[in-house]
């Protein structure tokens, strides 16, 4: 087994807070002493399964318990997700169905071992205690807690102060969350820092059931591609675990220069003596940034598929993007018939409609961008409406290195 001193120095990398953080040591002390794994809580949340690289950070954080002998516990939020949390936002999330909550968690299964050890790993569905529970049982819950705790929370207070509704079921999320704690027992409970307050909530609640509370360890969240916002799927600023080699290596390339580095940190494996060493590189001017982000992006590509994968996606970068190639292959799309109206296509929907961006408002803000071309124009005007038939063997080209040819 690695030493205490080793796993901590590994288990704090990257991280935005460890609450309270002595007692990490502890756990880990206790459980080396026992020989009981740790139990380790990672919430989802199955209304956005499709995992990037933003919601890894906290994936890989996980793996590394895995790899010192603990136990990811990880509760599919079914029940939790029919209520709806709005995280930060400042209106509610729309409710789903038990239907499309549990479509969702499929995907997600499918996709957590990519980056989870599966034979350490234990999933759970927060309906199974949650759902059973009676009024009486309800009442009982929410009296472990007061209404000016709960009302603590940042986007509770905003909201109350500009007058906008809180709806009653937005108060119990915090305990639901925080119960599951209780139900499974857990020692860590791992998230991003946008979700601190519900986790220490947990804490609370677990002291309440005369259990030995969790410790709260919140990882940073990482900044999309547009370098303004969080990474998240419904901007379109997001790189997908499950993406093709070339265009996760093309989505890295086109990262503002000044991530690099988080990204080396909160990506990648490469030792933070030498994440250090690349900072102060690209400071001082010695390490050029397109080398450097093609380092970045070679090491995700093969963390995701294989280094082969990684140096073919690099080489076919170097080709098109450096020498203004076409691709040697690309994909070819027909022009959905249920977009067209009168002989014309919106382009929106014409790059949604054909996999090229993931919806319309990506669309728009990829041609807003200067993003899109159409056999080497670059087309800006995003209510462009286009005739279907001068389409025929164009080839769309999307950022650096996503291509497509409508057939003909």
């Amino acid at each position: 087994m690695e030493s205490i001193e080793h796993q901590l120095r590994v288990l704090q990398r990257g991280v935005a807070a460890i609450i309270p953080e002595e007692e990490l040591r502890e756990k880990l002390e206790k459980s080396a002493r026992t020989g009981k794994p740790l139990r380790v809580k990672l919430g989802l949340d199955p209304t956005a399964p499709d995992i990037h690289l933003g919601f890894a950070v906290v994936l890989r954080k996980l793996r590394q318990f895995q790899e010192f002998g603990h136990i990811a516990c990880l509760i599919i939020g079914d029940f939790t997700a029919m209520i709806g949390d709005p995280t930060g936002r400042s209106k509610t999330r729309p409710q789903l169905s038990r239907e499309e909550v549990e479509a969702n968690a499929r995907t997600y299964q499918q996709q957590l071992y990519r980056i989870l050890m599966p034979e350490r790993t234990e999933i759970y569905f927060n309906s199974d205690w949650l759902g059973k529970m009676s009024f009486a049982d309800v009442i009982q819950l929410a009296s472990r807690a007061t209404v000016a705790r709960i009302l603590e929370r940042d986007d509770f207070q905003k909201r109350l102060a500009e007058g906008k509704p809180l709806g009653m079921h937005e108060i119990l999320y915090p305990l639901c969350q925080g119960y599951d704690s209780v139900a499974i027992q857990s020692d860590i409970e791992m998230g991003g820092t946008d979700q601190i307050f519900n986790n220490l909530v947990g804490r609370d609640l677990q002291r309440e059931y005369g259990q030995d509370p969790q410790i709260v360890l919140a990882m940073p969240l990482l900044i999309g591609l547009d370098g303004e916002e969080k990474m998240s799927k419904s901007l379109g600023n997001y790189i997908g675990i499950t993406e093709p080699p070339d265009q996760m290596f093309g989505k890295v390339m086109s990262l503002p220069d000044n991530l690099m580095v988080s990204y080396f940190e909160l990506c990648t494996d490469v030792a933070m003596d030498e994440v250090r060493d690349i900072a102060v590189g690209l400071n001082e001017g010695r390490l050029h940034p397109m080398e450097v982000k093609r380092r970045l992006a070679r090491e995700i590509v093969t963390i995701y598929h294989s280094a082969e994968a990684a140096h073919e996606a690099d080489r076919e970068f170097l080709r098109v993007f450096s020498q203004r190639e076409l691709p040697e292959e690309m994909p070819e799309v027909e022009v959905p018939a249920d977009i067209v109206k009168d002989g014309r296509v919106w382009l929106p929907r014409l790059l949604s409609s054909t996999g090229l961006v993931s919806s319309n408002n990506e669309g728009r803000r990829m041609i807003q961008q200067g993003a899109v071309e159409i056999n080497g124009e670059r087309i800006g005007d995003p209510n462009a409406e286009l005739e279907v038939q001068s389409l025929k063997g164009a080839v769309i080209r999307v950022g650096k290195l996503k291509f497509a040819r409508i057939r003909s």
